[in-house]
Order: C-alpha cells, then structure tokens, then sequence
C-alpha cells in the first residue's frame, strides 16, 4: 500500500498548485511545494509523530503541520477541499502537460474557458491560443507536443510505483497457505521505465485462496474479472493488475511467457522450430512427425511428444541451447545471439556500486543536514560518498562561495567518520546556454568532482543544444554530465540534442554520463546507455539524492544500466577509490574541437 508520507505529501502537492491556479501568493505555493518534497522524503512514518513532531521535518511550519494533523485525525483536509470547489478538476490536470504550468492553465481558463486535456487540444487545432499573452508559435506548438506526449504516456504508471506496490502485492500472495511460487513478470520485472499494467505469477494445486487475496487487498477498486486461472482487477489509482495461477512443474516455462518481452519470446519460439521443437508457455516439447514426414503439432498445450522442459527458466533456456539470459535484457537486441555465442554481458549489479557521485543536502534544496545524508550513506555500505551542492547560477538555491568553502571545510572533518567511508567535496554546475558553468577554474579546481547538469534554456535548437553539452564535455573541470537530457518522465520531454555528437566528445575528453537513478528521470535512457557504451563513454550510476530515502533509488539506476548492457567495467562508481581518482584527473586543458 502506498506510504502514508507519500500520501500526504501529494495533497500538499496537489495543495501548492491549487493555490497558484487560483491567483493565490506564489511564496505561500512554493512552502507547500517544499513541505510536499520534505513529507515524502521524510524516513519515518508520519503516523507516529505528534504536533512537536511534524514541525521537526525541515519546510513544515505551524499552518502545514496543522493541516497533516487534521488529514490524520479526519482523513480530509478542509482548505485543500475548498480550493478544489474553485478550480474545475481539469484546469489543474492541464498542469500535467509537459511545459505547461499553473500560470498556462489559469491563463487558458479564463481567457477562454478552457477545463480539460481535451478541450485545450481542440483550441490548439483551431487557432484560438494565437493572441493569448505569452503564447507564441513556438508555445502553442510545444503544447500541440506536450498534449502528444501526455497521451503516449496516460495510462503507463512510473517503475518504482508499480514495484512497491507489486512486491507488497507477491509478498501478501506468496504468504497464502498453498502458495508454492510467486513473482512480478511483465515489462515490470524487465524493469522498464514505465508500465502499463502489473502480471504476477504464482503456482499453487488450489487457485481460489490466492485469487480471493488478490480481490480482498484494500486498494482493489474494481473486479474486471476472475476465474480459476486468472484474475485481474483494477486498482483505485487506475492500474490494473493480473494474477495467473500456474502448476508448479510449468512454471518456468509461464515465467519466460510472461515475462516476454514480446520480440523475445517470438525469437525463442523461432529458435525452437528450428530444432523441432515447440516453446509456449506450458512448457518446451517435441513435436512429432505425421505420415508425410512433415512435422504437426498437436496435444493442446504441447507437441505430441514429451515435455522437454518448463519447470524453471534455466532448465527451459538450456534445453534450447542458451544460458539464463537475464530479464532486463530480453527485448530482442541481440541478447539471444550473444547467449548463443556464450557471450552475454556480466552485468552491472547494485552490489557492485561502491559509492554515489551526485547527491544533495538541506544546504541548497535537499531536506536532510550533511551527517544525516552521510551516516546513511555508511549505512549503505558505501566505501565513498560525493556531497554535490547546488551551483550559485541556480540562483534559487542562494548558493554563495562562503557556504560552499564552509562546507568543503566540514567535508573534511567529516571524512572518514562514518565508518570509515570517504566523503568527496563536489558541485553539481549549471550547464548554461553556452556551454559555461559557474565559477572560474581557480574556484573549481578546488573540488573534488563536478557534476555539470542542465538547468535551465530548455527550448533551444538542436544544435545549440548539442554545442553547450560538448562544451561542457571539454572543460577540464567537469568530469560527469548529470540527468544528460533533462527528462522528466510525467512532466518534461527531452532536450533536442544530437546525442551521438555528445558522445563522440564525451569519449575524448574521458567525461562521464550519469544515469540518473531518480525514477522520475531515468537519464539517460537504456536505448542512450548502449548508443553511448558504442562510443567508449564512462557511466556514473547516481541517486541525484535530496533526502535519505532517495539514496535507495540506485537499483533504478542499475536497471537502466543492465538494459543497457553495462559491466562493472562501465561504470566509474564501481572503481576503487584510487581508479576513480584517476579518472577524474583530466587533462589539464582539454583540446577544443571547432564549434
């Protein structure tokens, strides 16, 4: 079930943009847009706080924690109700248009009354937008593309959403007497960035205990169907859910099926014919010959001879010729062949990260101190932890050169104390529309990394795009390139970028590529991993943390890194120590290439 921080956190969320939708202060909006970030990043449990409790967690003042109080005292909170009664519902889902903002929406509402997705979409084909204040050509054509984008991804719910609530959901099967098996499969359990529904899988003589369970979990909104085999139902935040009950002795065979991808199982079953064989997800079986010599299938859910294989996945991919091939790789890019060729990647694993290179704290916009973020980063396991503090051109986050030397002089102290972990000062810099980033080189040699990230300038053109990223590649000072293509997965597309030119650069000038493990970001991409490992580009697996919770996000990470068929090798945070401090040792002067 979801976290009731999370809960919570999206009301005051949900709180903020009301107040901005209806011409409220804009300073108020921005506290409970904090508060929200501080809630859900909040370790502990919001149940088990008092009043003097709630106001301990960093942006909760008296008027947020009364309103938290009253949500778990009533289950409601009267002012946010209020302001919905003002505002149509669909005047606030207008803000979950990428690029479109509550200034936007208010806008579109009253100029031109317009309430909804849909309705915003009509007037965009219709020309009424032309005229309205700072809605150019350009504006009304990144809507047109926005709305596109919204309803490629509606319905689709973010990974480490459907995770949570998948592995509650297998936990609560799988404790059910009679439950032999149970796991998530689908694209969930190849762990793409998003996905559509969740299928879980299980094995038991008698389905009816696990499916009753699946119906009585508390979130399950509407029963779409049940049987003997399967049952699906729809939870109360849309996403639907299928449970398959499968015999013990198949379920290796039902756990490919349904793990698919599709293109996967297509090339398997393909492989199959080819030696006389028929894969489907009963098992693997012979097929037999008819009175013509030719080969029929027949028996239902096998061939018309004996099973050849299904109780495990490895039992079902030996009996084809191939190791396990790992479910992060199987979408059809070549991950057959090379099993075949006994050539498979050994994968990146999340135990084989030895520290985090890009991480945040309550000295610029994260919510926990240093120590804080520190000892749970010991806590980890960690053998070393980057602190990367906003950049002073992100003039939001009042960054002076005081606070940071204060804090690189903290960073010292602090090294080596938390269990022996070493602690590396850094920055994460603004990639600004030029390519500069902040402080001049004499500032910047003093640390120990740099994160340089875009922040700002998202709508310039391709190629200014590409020039500033390959500029940033080539100061000397700037050894990762964070969150590379500014994506957020619910709320922004990406920059226009030419990709492999960056790359090219990156490579030369032995800069790294994060893969931003925040699941709202997941930058670069899997299909951007494996373009850019072409290159012989490095890789920094990052939480991009702002709260101790977040420092978990790296197995999100991983999973974009193992789609992308990294090794240890790959990725710089899984180095020793000393290799790592080599690498971030560049030139001196990095050879410009003409822009």
């Amino acid at each position: 079930m979801a976290r009731l921080n999370d809960e919570v956190g999206a009301l005051l969320r949900e709180y903020a943009d009301l107040i901005q939708l209806s011409g409220g202060n804009a300073f108020r909006a921005r506290s409970y847009e904090k508060a929200a970030r501080s809630v859900s990043g909040y370790p502990g449990d919001l149940a088990h706080l008092d009043d003097a409790g709630l106001r301990k967690i960093p942006g909760v003042g008296d008027s947020t924690a009364d309103k938290i109080s009253e949500y778990l005292a009533t289950g409601r909170i009267a002012a946010l109700e209020s302001l919905r009664a003002k505002i149509p519902d669909g005047v606030r889902g207008i803000t979950e248009i990428p690029g479109v903002g509550p200034k936007t929406a208010v806008l579109l509402y009253r100029k031109l009354g317009i309430k909804s997705v849909e309705e915003l979409g009509k007037a965009a084909e219709e020309g009424r937008l032309k005229g309205l204040p700072g809605l150019g050509e350009r504006t009304v054509e990144n809507i047109r593309h926005g709305i596109d984008q919204l309803s490629q991804t509606s319905g689709r719910t973010l990974l480490n959403v459907a995770l949570e609530l998948a592995e509650e959901l297998v936990a609560e099967i799988a404790a059910v007497p009679g439950c032999k098996q149970c796991a998530y499969a689908g694209s969930l359990r190849r762990m793409r960035e998003t996905v559509g529904d969740i299928d879980i899988l299980a094995t038991a003589k008698d389905s009816a205990p696990l499916m009753a369970a699946l119906i009585a979990w508390p979130e399950v909104a509407d029963v779409i169907g049940s049987g003997t085999t399967k049952t699906s139902v729809r939870m109360d935040k849309g996403l639907q859910v299928d449970l398959r009950v499968v015999p013990p002795a198949d379920w290796g065979a039902a756990l490919i099926y349904f793990t698919g991808s599709r293109a996967h199982n297509i090339k398997l079953r393909g492989r199959a014919v080819k030696a006389g064989m028929k894969l489907s997800e009963y098992g693997l079986f012979d097929v037999g010959a008819d009175e013509s010599g030719g080969l029929e299938e027949s028996g239902g859910s096998g061939g018309s001879g004996k099973k050849l294989a299904s109780r495990t996945e490895k039992e079902v991919y030996a009996a084809l010729g191939l190791p396990w091939i790992p479910p992060t790789l199987r979408e059809d890019r070549g991950e057959i062949e090379a099993a075949a060729q006994d050539s498979l990647p050994d994968l990146v694993q999340l135990k084989d990260l030895r520290g985090d290179l890009h991480t945040h704290t309550d000295l610029t916009d994260g919510l926990a101190p240093l120590e804080v973020m520190l000892e749970t980063a010991a806590d980890l396991g960690y053998a070393y932890y980057a602190v990367t503090d906003h950049a002073p051109n992100l003039v939001m986050q009042r960054m002076t050169d005081e606070k940071m030397l204060a804090q690189r002089e903290r960073v010292r102290e602090l090294d080596r104390a938390y269990r022996g972990m070493r602690v590396l000062h850094g920055t994460e810099l603004n990639i600004d529309a030029d390519g500069e980033v902040d402080w001049p080189p004499e500032f910047l040699a003093g640390f120990d990394i740099c994160v340089a990230s875009i922040h700002s300038s998202f709508g310039l053109d391709r190629a200014a795009q590409t020039r500033r990223l390959i500029r940033a590649c080539e100061n000397p000072y700037v050894h990762i390139i964070g969150h590379p293509t500014t994506r957020l997965l619910d709320r922004r597309q990406p920059i226009d970028v030419d990709l492999d030119a960056v790359f090219a650069a990156a490579a030369r000038t032995g800069t790294a590529f994060e893969i931003n493990a925040s699941p709202q970001r997941l930058d670069l991409n899997d299909e951007q991993v494996m373009a850019a490992k072409q290159h012989g580009v490095k890789f920094a697996i990052d939480s991009d943390a702002h709260s101790t919770p977040a420092l978990e996000n790296q197995r999100f990470g991983i999973a974009v890194a193992q789609r992308g068929w990294l090794t240890k090798d790959d990725v710089i945070n899984t180095w020793s120590l000393t290799r790592l401090r080599a690498f971030l040792r560049k030139p001196a002067a990095v050879e410009a290439q003409p822009r």
